[in-house]
């Protein structure tokens, strides 16, 4: 039963790419049951960022189960394509996949190493899967443990230090391209997560007029009651909202093209000498890249946005050895659990198996003893559970020994134990 991680992200794929496999959030659940469906498919889960897509999956047969999870990124919600999707995936298995889970979770694997963002996706990737029924036992630990190794690399190291989030990073390259953005006129687009960030940061920046747009009007309402100043509006005001705007950021989940050629151009009529600088942080896309062909846009897209802070990173790049190590820590733990299930049956029905035998023959014995007291039907009670106790301790210590050493040979000790004893496995 292998586990294994298949996907594609912005270290293989261009966001063109990325954005034609992102589901939306409305039917992550559906996706989620779809895939559970598939018959190698143990359990799985999907995360989803603005830099990635992977599903991760406990397999039944890892040939079979592979092929179906992509057949399963080739068909739900997607048409054709017309490129070899095949060329952009990877696939991880056993400790690959764990120890990959674990750098994303910590930050080493980000579009900007250590962004703020990412052990949130991961925090909402884990409840969507538990709401969908789609992960076990397997994936609860593995979850919980790449959870658990994102915040010890917080805290233990500087890896979530300066610029902490892809929208910070926005508006630090907009600082750079622009210079101070005290007196600039700004607009926000998309009142989530990274939108609210945005604003809140532009806000402290120092821009003099500062708008929120979205289709949610009382989300808008919350972002600017939260910021303290600010205009809210309605999707209608675009076109006059980009013309009044030196500095646009948008981060909506909309599944089409929110700045087109169209509206962008009308907007930079009523303004011909003024620039407009876009920076796109929406994975799809939400500007479409012809707009930087018209004169007076420079417009900058999520995988753009990397390369321009890159250099601002240094301190979260020093901490990349001290993560490593915390990475290295707890996949050796989870590959010791993982590991270590094998023997839990068998250790379960010897444990249960003796418990059975003990209790019958204590109610023998009382059978035939009926004179006995309460006291001294308490102290043989307490005698015969501790001869148990003692009696499997050694068996039980050594085995679980045995499997974090050598796995192979604590897998023949088990199977010489459900022998042995006769014990019913298929049960536990």
């Amino acid at each position: 039963m292998p586990l294994v991680c298949l996907g594609l992200s912005h270290n293989t794929a261009p966001v063109e790419v990325r954005e034609r496999h992102v589901f939306p959030v409305s039917r992550m659940g559906e996706a989620l049951v779809a895939l559970r469906d598939y018959q190698a498919v143990r359990e799985a889960l999907m995360l989803q960022t603005c830099g990635r897509l992977e599903i991760y999956a406990e397999l039944d047969d890892y040939e079979t189960g592979v092929t179906q999870l992509k057949s399963f990124l080739q068909n739900f919600r997607h048409a054709a394509v017309d490129y070899d999707l095949e060329s952009y995936l990877y696939t991880l298995l056993g400790r690959e996949a764990v120890e990959h889970l674990f750098r994303v979770s910590t930050g080493l694997d980000s579009m900007l190493i250590g962004e703020a963002e990412i052990l949130g996706q991961v925090k909402d990737a884990y409840a969507a899967a538990q709401e969908a029924q789609s992960i076990g036992e397997t994936l609860h630990k593995l979850l919980r443990e790449a959870m658990s190794a994102g915040k010890a690399a917080r805290t233990q190291t500087r890896i979530g230090e300066e610029s902490p989030s892809v929208a910070t990073a926005a508006i630090d390259l907009a600082k750079q391209r622009l210079g101070s953005l005290e007196g600039r006129d700004v607009l926000v687009i998309g009142a989530g997560k990274m939108g609210s960030t945005a604003a809140k940061r532009f806000r402290s920046q120092g821009a003099r007029n500062l708008a929120v747009l979205s289709r949610t009007a009382k989300r808008t309402q919350e972002v600017i009651a939260q910021i303290g100043a600010g205009q809210a509006l309605e999707p209608g005001e675009l076109i006059a909202a980009l013309a009044a705007a030196d500095i646009v950021v948008t981060s909506t989940g909309a599944s089409h093209f929110v700045l087109t050629p169209e509206n962008v151009g009308a907007a930079m009529a009523q303004r011909p000498q003024r620039p407009l600088f876009v920076i796109d942080i929406a994975v799809p896309r939400d500007a479409h890249p012809d707009i930087a062909e018209i004169s007076g846009v420079t417009l900058v897209d999520i995988d753009g946005l990397k390369s321009h802070v890159d250099v601002k990173l240094e301190v979260r790049r020093a901490a990349i050895p001290h993560v490593e190590e915390i990475v290295a820590e707890y996949v050796d733990r989870f590959r010791q659990w993982y590991r270590g299930r094998a023997t839990v049956p068998v250790i379960a029905s010897l444990t249960q198996k003796a418990e059975a035998v003990r209790a019958a023959e204590l109610d023998r014995l009382f059978a035939r003893c009926p004179e006995l007291s309460e006291r001294e039907r308490m102290l043989i009670t307490g005698t015969s559970l501790t001869i148990i106790s003692k009696l499997l301790h050694t068996v039980v210590t050594k085995l679980r020994e045995k499997t974090s050493v050598d796995h192979s040979e604590a897998i023949e000790h088990a199977r010489l134990l459900e022998e042995l004893f006769e014990l019913d496995v298929a049960d536990q």
